[in-house]
């Protein structure tokens, strides 16, 4: 059987018909048509195939345990944003969404509201604290709230020769909703530019760099999970994301303070501190489309 052009193309899509899933058929039928549909647009030469294979190739080898190079990449594609939009069809008074990024962990270290999760991290003091509300603004209590990021160096503690983790934990909220956790100040950081991805983005001219954020993760029984961050008013990168993350909603001011003064849970660091206060509204499971 000789085909080409469109005909190969109905001959690979007419082979997923007998597929017990009609989702999956819905999906490798599309994926079918748009890929090939790529192909000849650019007019794919093989050179150029065999070297996005080995590029992908390299991408997986890349990855780890601790190092996600797929979801890196979709990341500075913007399929993972476009993936968050689609997703998260909440209400406006929810909390925006956005990418989940590559250095989540499971079994981080579980800590009372105000305990201080940078574990000897370098950086200056930060305490992050709100609430946990739903979309009426009434407190969710017995939320799961799970954060990590980065240090003053850029560094996530997956990154590092480490015997413990840093910045990174789960609290649950108390009856108010409220959580409260002392970190470090997060600053803008490169991706990792060490391996395909990092390719990628010098062949395109792009730059590396995310805006210093703190990440989250949210859930409660009868609540959509929330998937998020929360970026440092005035950094440099806001507009120029490498993963396209930023969303206006999700920029919060980080207070500085003088090292004689008291923080709002009433404890002093002894040093110069930053504060910051974001509340964190759910939407429920009811509430959120898809």
């Amino acid at each position: 059987m000789d085909l080409q052009g469109g005909e190969l193309t109905d001959a690979v899509v007419g082979s997923f018909a007998g597929s017990g899933s009609e989702r999956y058929k819905e999906v490798m039928s599309a994926l079918v048509r748009h890929l090939h549909a790529f192909a000849r647009e650019v007019d794919l030469s093989e050179d150029e195939y065999f070297a996005a294979i080995g590029f992908l190739t390299r991408t997986g080898q890349m990855s780890t345990g601790t190092r996600q190079e797929f979801v890196l990449l979709a990341d500075v594609l913007g399929l993972s944003m476009l993936t968050v939009g689609l997703g998260n069809r909440k209400p406006p008074e929810a909390t925006q969404s956005t990418v989940f990024g590559p250095f989540f962990v499971e079994g981080s270290p579980e800590v009372q509201l105000g305990d201080d999760i940078s574990n000897g991290a370098p950086g200056q003091p930060c305490l992050v604290s709100g609430r946990v509300l739903n979309i009426k603004g009434e407190p969710v209590a017995g939320a799961l709230v799970e954060t990590w990021q980065a240090d003053e160096d850029g560094f996530y503690d997956v990154q590092k020769d480490l015997d413990r983790p840093q910045n990174r934990a789960h609290l649950t909220t108390d009856a108010d909703g409220n959580y409260r956790f002392w970190a470090v100040k997060p600053v803008a950081y490169p991706i990792p530019s060490d391996g395909p991805v990092g390719e990628l983005l010098r062949a395109g001219g792009r730059g590396p760099m995310r805006p210093a954020h703190i990440h989250f993760m949210v859930t409660a029984p009868g609540y959509a999970r929330l998937i998020t961050h929360v970026f440092a008013a005035g950094d440099e990168y806001l507009d120029t994301d490498a993963v396209f993350g930023v969303k206006q909603s999700l920029i919060a001011d980080f207070a500085e303070h003088p090292a004689d003064a008291t923080a709002p849970d009433g404890t002093s660091p002894g040093r110069p501190f930053y504060t910051v206060d974001y509340d964190l509204v759910l939407a429920t499971t009811e509430e959120t489309r898809r």
